[in-house]
């Protein structure tokens, strides 16, 4: 399995950013995926996650300026984050629900400046 996450870079409060997570390896399209984050000194955080049927849930701070969405012929995993905010900077890591665990790819680094 290989979970191979891109498309972090640093934007302007307001601006917005796509990430994108490149999967192989698995049947990735009956499994749960989704993205965590882990801002510098801090415990990583659920950010939002969209099941093989593609229901999405998100944690509060995101909803309404952040879409998952996921490609499952392509193996692609997608984070759309629109109105981003300084407190949205973090690593980001994309994950897959597989029936030992998740299993995480490496982050990809957004930088959101006031």
């Amino acid at each position: 399995v290989q979970l191979q996450a891109s498309g972090g870079g640093l934007v302007q409060a307001g601006g917005s950013l796509r990430l994108s997570c490149a999967a192989s390896g698995s049947s990735f399209a009956i499994r749960t995926m989704g993205w965590y984050r882990q801002a510098l000194g801090k415990q990583r955080e659920f950010v939002a996650m969209i099941s093989s049927s593609g229901t999405t849930t998100y944690r509060d701070s995101v909803k309404g300026r952040f879409t998952i969405s996921r490609d499952n012929i392509a193996n692609m995993l997608y984070l759309q984050m629109n109105r981003l905010k300084p407190e949205d900077t973090a690593v980001y890591y994309c994950y897959v629900d597989l029936p030992l665990g998740n299993y995480w790819g490496q982050g990809t680094l957004v930088t959101v400046s006031s």
